[in-house]
């Protein structure tokens, strides 16, 4: 048996690890997009590194775009079999799915109009909405908990990785030549303590891990001081300088994550009187289903809702849906609050928020996530005095911030707490995937030593064999 690993190699989206057994049945974990890369974005994605025929199922750790991104893509290619994941994963993928299929339709639209008049190539969209409904029959749900038959001598299992809701790791266990191993991989690990989801489960022995590794060189800040630091932005912008508040926030988990601080600001009566934009369709659409997950909650959330019956919604929020709607606000002067996608500022209505708004110094571009340092977010937050929006180039006046302590990663802390049922003398391979080359390297000596004997930190395309 063997693992290579296509994706999230020494980089933090694109996440795709491919098991080969040793009669030639091939296993997928996850068929992520590459995102926040520059000008390697596109070639990135549009080359999987393997056949995409020849996989015989993916298994997929949950719905965010750097997870499940070019599914379309491989069904277009050629791949058949089944795509196993929890039933929100399943609702929640096919919205991010036909959404990013409109952008990829809507750039190409957009890029063959310049590029014919001036004799360039055209180009073709990664996949289009007819792809992403042909991918939807292949969806195969699983409960959290059960093993469940995947192909022959292999079985996996969901266990709840609290990160998004429906979010799950995922545990394979292979028998070969009379040898049960077992691998498992974090998807992406949750906080512990979440303000909205269930913690991390843990997880039976394994003899291989692949592992996240987003925040594995930080701390953050609790998770109760997120409410009370977006409050001071929210006054600060709003109320001293009358100005904007632009938050980019990821459509799924964030946004959420967002809306419920503010509903509790408002329920304690602290919440500043100011209109509040929720300026995403797709936010929208992703809230009012993850709303039909109570039972994904965690116990603290429940009890609040036995008096607060949505969570999410409070007085002074305003649903933006049509593009007209979302226009009108740029040439709105009165103070305000704007949460549109995506979270890395690099593409979505919030982009053309910021293009509109970074010159005045009286506004404030506030970060509520990771950020792919190439991206619009990611050089924002590290300082830069001049950035590109739309082939412009525009001062960087307004104030630049971020919340650290709203991000849906685990922090080491958090990392090392979800490893830590595990037997390290019994795990043969520790693998950090999902995360920038510095940050890796400060976690693979950690965990070096905190006893994992062999963490390796796998380079893109590269290949392992598992004995």
């Amino acid at each position: 048996m063997k693992i290579a690993f296509h994706g999230a190699a020494r980089t933090v989206t694109g996440s795709k690890h491919l098991i080969t057994l040793d009669e030639g049945a091939q296993i997928l974990l996850d068929c992520g997009m590459f995102q926040g890369m520059g000008d390697e974005t596109d070639a990135l994605n549009r080359d999987l590194g393997f056949d995409a025929s020849k996989v015989d199922v993916l298994i997929l750790s949950h719905a965010h775009i750097d997870h499940s991104g070019l599914i379309p893509k491989l069904v277009k290619d050629g791949f058949k079999g089944k795509i196993f994941c929890t039933d929100a994963t399943r609702e929640l993928v096919f919205l991010l799915l036909e959404d990013s299929a409109g952008i990829q339709e809507n750039d190409a639209k957009y890029h063959n109009k310049g590029s014919k008049a001036q004799g360039r190539p055209q180009i073709q969209p990664l996949y289009t909405k007819q792809d992403v409904e042909n991918a939807q029959s292949l969806f195969a749900q699983q409960p959290y908990g059960q093993w469940f038959p995947v192909v022959n001598g292999v079985e996996a299992q969901f266990t709840d990785a609290g990160h998004i809701i429906g979010s799950a790791c995922v545990h394979v266990r292979v028998t070969e030549k009379g040898t049960r191993r077992q691998i498992s991989f974090s998807g992406d690990v949750g906080r512990y303590r979440d303000v909205i989801l269930n913690s991390p489960q843990n997880f039976s022995q394994a003899d291989f891990i692949i592992m996240e590794s987003t925040y594995g060189d930080s701390l953050h800040e609790s998770v109760t001081t997120s409410v009370d630091a977006l409050l001071e932005w929210i006054t600060s912008t709003c109320i001293t300088n009358g100005g904007k508040l632009i938050m980019p926030a990821f459509s799924l988990g964030r946004t959420q994550e967002i809306l419920y601080a503010l509903n509790g600001l408002a329920l304690e009566g602290r919440l500043p009187k100011v209109d509040y934009f929720l300026d995403s369709p797709l936010s929208t659409s992703i809230t009012d289903v993850v709303k039909n997950y109570g039972n994904y909650f965690n116990r603290t959330l429940q009890e609040v809702m036995k008096a607060d019956k949505d969570p999410f919604n409070f007085p002074g929020l305003h649903y933006i849906n049509s593009v007209e709607e979302s226009k009108e606000l740029n040439y709105r002067n009165e103070p305000c609050v704007i949460i549109s996608a995506s979270g890395m500022a690099d593409a979505g209505r919030v982009k053309h928020h910021i293009s509109n708004n970074i010159e005045n110094s009286r506004n404030t571009i506030l970060m509520t996530g990771y950020c792919e340092p190439r991206s619009l977010g990611g050089r924002l937050l590290s300082g830069a005095n001049e950035v590109g929006i739309f082939g412009v180039r525009h001062q960087v006046h307004a104030r630049i911030g971020g919340i650290k302590s709203m991000s849906a990663h685990g922090d080491y802390e958090d990392l090392s707490q979800w490893l830590s049922g595990q037997n390290k003398q019994a795990v043969k391979q520790l693998f950090l995937v999902h995360g920038e080359y510095d940050v890796q390297t400060a976690l693979q000596q950690r965990m070096r030593k905190w006893g994992f004997a062999e963490v390796i930190i796998p380079g893109q395309h590269e290949v392992f064999q598992l004995t």
